[in-house]
């Protein structure tokens, strides 16, 4: 019984973070801050050294919340649980005050430190707007891409 509970402490440790430089994304965001999470369901799949939690998955830290309809939480276990990566399927929305990402699927490798939105993948920062069929945000060095036919509003400001 504490494995599971230490899996899913872990698993909530620096869940997700989304930063990034210049007029788009989610920066400053604390990273430190402890991540609540709320689920239909979740398993603990001990052989296979993952999390997983379904059904109007919703996860906050700080003032970042993740809703998806799936998410796998990969972890090793060398004595201690780390998490390895979390992908986030069905309807990712990833929103901060009043910026919002979209996607069909969202990958966090932790390692790398890089946070991957593909299919449909939308960014808006109140009026202004981005999409494309991929993101990918660097946590390390503040750059994002979006690749695949991007388009997007600017707003202009009113004289």
């Amino acid at each position: 019984m504490i494995r599971p509970v230490l899996a899913l402490a872990l698993a909530g440790a620096g869940l997700l973070t989304i930063q990034q430089s210049g007029a788009q994304g989610f920066p400053g965001h604390n990273t430190n801050a402890p991540v609540d999470y709320a689920a239909d369901r979740i398993e603990l799949q001990d052989r296979q050294d993952r999390v997983v939690l379904s059904g109007n998955v919703d996860i906050k830290q700080a003032d970042l919340r993740l809703q998806a309809a799936r998410t796998i939480v990969n972890f090793s276990d060398a004595g201690a649980l780390r998490i390895q990566r979390i992908t986030a399927t069905g309807g990712v929305r990833v929103n901060r005050q009043n910026e919002v990402a979209t996607g069909d699927v969202a990958v966090y490798d932790f390692n790398r430190r890089i946070i991957t939105m593909v299919g449909n993948a939308s960014l808006k920062r109140g009026s202004d707007t981005l999409r494309g069929n991929r993101f990918v945000i660097d946590l390390n060095s503040g750059v994002s891409a979006a690749e695949g036919r991007v388009s997007g509003t600017f707003s202009v400001p009113k004289q």
